[in-house]
């Protein structure tokens, strides 16, 4: 797969002054905002989604984005990937808004069944099915994989170590708060990865498309996420054989439903000494 990395990209972090109010007190300060980048996904020339996204590992978010969702099935189908800078007039935005294209290359019998399935996204951040056209279009029919031996070592203490170490990976958020992260952590509890966006999508795509880039996908291991358990993160992960999955906060009803018929393990609310199995 061919890359064109020689692109400046918007800044990731953008600095503001701004009024603080504070009991009877104002003055001003300084800020750090999270940027929020329409970024666009071309497949072989045809505009697929826009989504608003941290314009940080755009190549990964790009990659884990499209075999996530079902457009690819092995990176070796991406030929090619180029990152383009749009100014706002060529976007068609407003002035001093810019945009980012990212234009991915892909085997002609992936394009194929892209074209089939019809499915246009809208593009935001909280919401993972717009635009779908059917019931069947949600994705929710998951085969069972088969359970790796190593899954019993994912216990409590080990999901919970994960998450202890997961705010030193957090650059983005501990400056300007708002960002998700998503990590990879070893099966003793070790971080390895850790991918940040507005996101929370966004932000395990970073991920998956990474662990897919170094060929990292069926290495023992498992995700932790700052987000809830909602079934489109379930069902991403399923889809790319990650074998169990962990939230921050609660999992909604049918994302444990989506675990139960995956076979994923998931946690959720895992804070300081508490996590809870939802599905062994």
């Amino acid at each position: 797969m061919q890359f064109d990395l020689d692109l400046e990209l918007p800044l990731p972090l953008v600095h503001r002054r701004v009024h603080v109010h504070e009991a009877s007190n104002s003055r001003l300060g300084d800020c750090t905002l999270a940027a929020e980048v329409p970024v666009s996904l071309v497949f072989n020339g045809v505009s697929h989604a826009v989504m608003m996204a941290t314009p940080l590992d755009l190549e990964a978010f790009a990659l884990g984005f499209a075999l996530s969702e079902g457009i690819l099935d092995h990176q070796r189908e991406c030929h090619a990937m180029d990152v383009r800078l749009l100014d706002a007039s060529e976007a068609g935005l407003p002035e001093g808004v810019q945009a980012v294209e990212v234009a991915l290359t892909i085997s002609s019998r992936c394009f194929e069944r892209l074209k089939l399935r019809r499915r246009s996204m809208a593009g935001r951040t909280g919401c993972g099915v717009c635009g779908v056209e059917s019931f069947a279009g949600l994705g929710l029919d998951l085969t069972p994989g088969m359970r790796p031996g190593w899954i019993e070592r994912i216990d409590a203490t080990t999901v919970l170590r994960a998450f202890e170490d997961l705010p030193r990976g957090q650059q983005l958020n501990a400056q300007a708060g708002a960002i998700h992260a998503a990590g990879w952590a070893r099966t003793d509890g070790r971080l390895t990865d850790v991918l940040e966006d507005i996101g929370r999508h966004n932000a395990l795509d970073k991920l998956l498309g990474t662990l897919a880039r170094t060929d990292r996908l069926a290495e023992p291991g498992f995700v932790v996420l700052t987000s809830r358990g909602s079934h489109e993160l379930v069902r991403k992960c399923a889809r790319l054989g990650i074998a169990a999955l962990a939230t921050l906060s609660a999992p909604t009803a049918m994302g444990v439903r989506m675990a139960e018929l995956s076979g994923l393990r998931l946690w959720g609310l895992c804070r300081r000494t508490r996590a809870v199995q939802y599905v062994p």
